[in-house]
């Protein structure tokens, strides 16, 4: 097991280096005749993992073979997206997962792990799933891409995640975010070890090990102007350059408030983020820094849908996010809901659990869309003139006598109030 770089601080940019230094990893691996890439699709664009896919590419010019972007249950990747991504790499490499029907089952997590680690709250076996081609295309590196940040399934996301669930198959990625919304998003958020990565690594030291993977791993942080850059930089085969990236990611993402938010404003780029699915970061990432009572308003110019699939949307627009309780009744009573547990660990993420206002503000959505599924409908054009995002900073702003606190960004941190960490349990 090696660890091929380290490097990275709060306060340092490494974009400027990021090519020389994947070149100087991967010259320490040797020779690598078919190389597949496994980076993050568009949701993630800021990760740099677009342009570090890029330069595994010129480094191993056509003995990288393959890219199969870890789309989880997200849509496809259309042209202009790959392109604005990756830059210019031939899109006749770049490969579809779906979800559905390109898996291999390649053994399975007794459900007696799966009910220990739920606190005896679920009784379910658990498939370690992944695309065919990581299993079949007779690679000899697999270089799994993305960045460590703050997530509301997994806690910290990526690493083995972006194997295991973001080319995993229907049953793997269900089961796999009921256990985190069960267990409570909450209690997860932030922490690097928690029932959910305990059983990715169950699964990874069981049914990964004989697969060639190389794990590169970036930490982003927003600067004082507000701009972005590449704090750290990991790249290994196994669980430390996780952890490592993982301790810098805290410091650099997880924003500690002394006071709550009581009115917060996030902003969804509309290249990024075009449904509830991938938008709902508004909700997950600032639910433990909003006061109770507080306003949450989203400001989404792209949204046109709640799921990125057709059957999950489906799912989303008739139980709505009414919170844990009226979601896991509807699991207990609805086969449709129950069939998949993906979308139910979604409705509970993405609701305040009649804690706070969620106001969405869609591009693209009804009043009637957003108020059936439980949210308050906000008018795009109104909310973007009162709370310009080209106008307002990152931080606290005052708007018309008002403070309020503005997010450009919500999937490149977590914020919280020191009292709702004390809240939090092991």
């Amino acid at each position: 097991m090696s660890l091929y770089c380290a490097t990275g601080d709060v306060k340092s940019d490494l974009l400027p280096q990021l090519q020389d230094l994947l070149a100087e990893s991967l010259a320490k691996l040797g020779p690598r005749n078919r190389v597949l890439a496994v980076p993050p699709d568009q949701s993630r664009i800021h990760s740099r993992s677009g342009d570090l896919t890029r330069y595994a590419w010129e480094y191993y010019g056509d003995r990288l073979q393959a890219v199969l972007p870890a789309l989880g249950t997200h849509a496809a990747m259309r042209p202009d997206q790959i392109a604005r991504m990756f830059g210019a790499m031939p899109q006749e490499l770049f490969h579809v997962h779906d979800w559905r029907t390109d898996i291999e089952t390649l053994g399975e997590v007794p459900a007696e792990f799966i009910h220990e680690q739920s606190e005896g709250k679920l009784n379910y076996s658990w498939p370690a799933q992944v695309n065919r081609l990581i299993v079949h295309g007779g690679f000899d590196l697999i270089l799994s891409i993305g960045q460590v940040v703050p997530h509301e399934v997994i806690g910290m996301a990526n690493y083995n995640k972006n194997i295991l669930v973001g080319t995993g198959g229907r049953d793997s990625i269900n089961r796999s975010h009921y256990l985190g919304a069960v267990y409570g998003m909450e209690r997860i958020m932030g922490r690097a070890e928690n029932p959910v990565r305990n059983l990715l690594n169950y699964a990874a030291n069981r049914y990964l090990r004989h697969l060639p993977i190389v794990y590169v791993l970036t930490v982003i942080g927003r600067t004082a102007d507000d701009c972005l850059a590449v704090r750290g930089l990991f790249i290994g085969d196994d669980a430390e350059c996780f952890h490592r990236a993982a301790a810098l990611s805290l410091k650099v993402n997880f924003e500690t408030m002394d006071a709550p938010m009581h009115k917060a404003v996030v902003y969804l780029d509309p290249h990024e983020f075009h449904s509830t699915w991938l938008g709902n970061k508004a909700v997950y990432r600032t639910r433990m820094a909003l006061a109770d009572g507080a306003d949450l308003i989203i400001l989404a110019p792209g949204v046109k849908e709640f799921g990125e699939d057709r059957d999950i949307d489906a799912l989303i627009r008739k139980y709505g996010y009414r919170g844990t309780p009226a979601t896991l009744e509807a699991v207990n009573v609805n086969a449709d809901l129950a069939s998949d547990l993906s979308a139910a660990a979604h409705l509970i993420h993405g609701s305040s659990e009649g804690r706070f206002t969620i106001r969405l503000c869609p591009g693209h959505l009804s009043r009637e869309e957003v108020e059936g599924v439980g949210f308050e409908y906000g008018d795009l054009k109104t909310m973007l003139t009162r709370y310009s995002p080209q106008v307002l900073h990152y931080g606290y702003n005052r708007v018309d006598g008002e403070e309020i606190f503005f997010i450009p960004n919500p999937g490149l941190g977590l914020w919280a109030y020191r009292g709702k960490l004390g809240e939090r349990t092991a």
